[in-house]
């Protein structure tokens, strides 16, 4: 893109004109390496973190942690707007090229069908997932309490997602397609990635990795 949009007015042209380059069907090999994403704040300022696990081990292989201050206003259905620019600054001080990006948000299961998943999918050509702790849009019936359980997430007739059970009687999390990879193949990464706790190793180590990085700004 040319310029990074400032008004929601032109995020929302933004995410309109992009949507359609979604792919939702899996593209290219299961990935070695995956990546987690997520970002911390205090007041404007913000430190964004990306950390690269092996798929097979769940060990970490490489992070980058870039801070900086947001730059767009909080809109619901936007959010992407505030995280976008510093997730791929972060993306481009890795070593390792991540696979796979599983995303601290949505997917498909926004609005519009652009959510964070979706575009940084789009933005770096990346496989992209989203493993959300809360719903956005969307109702689901309640998953069987055995983890793997799920049940689809529906916005009026339309699959956005899944309601994902990953750990026995736990709070479901809530996965949808970014880019480059199918429904189901998105919530078998999901419940790979999370052997023992509710949400996925990446987004564990992110999310440490960021308020860290926060805490040392």
């Amino acid at each position: 893109m040319p310029s990074w949009p400032t008004t929601a007015v032109e995020a929302i042209a933004v995410q309109e004109k992009l949507r359609g380059l979604v792919e939702v069907v899996d593209v290219g090999p299961a990935p070695r390496y995956v990546a987690g994403l997520d970002v911390a704040y205090d007041g404007d300022r913000l430190a964004a973190a990306v950390v690269v696990l092996d798929r097979g081990t769940l060990r970490e292989v490489d992070r980058a942690v870039v801070r900086g201050e947001t730059t767009f206003p909080y809109v619901p259905g936007l959010f992407a707007f505030r995280e976008v620019p510093a997730l791929l600054a972060a993306l481009e001080r890795l070593t390792t090229r991540p696979e796979l990006l599983v995303c601290d948000g949505q997917g498909l299961a926004h609005p519009r069908r652009f959510g964070l998943a979706c575009h940084l999918g789009v933005l770096t050509g990346i496989s992209a997932i989203g493993a959300a702790k809360t719903t956005f849009v969307g109702t689901h019936a309640h998953p069987a309490p055995e983890r793997g359980a799920t049940a689809d997430l529906l916005d009026g007739d339309e699959v956005v997602g899944a309601a994902v059970r990953t750990q026995d009687a736990v709070k479901p999390v809530y996965v949808s397609v970014g880019h480059r990879v199918s429904l189901p193949t998105a919530v078998e990464h999901v419940l790979h990635l999370a052997p023992r706790y509710r949400l996925p190793e990446t987004t564990r180590v992110a999310d440490r990795a960021c308020r860290e990085g926060l805490q040392g700004g």
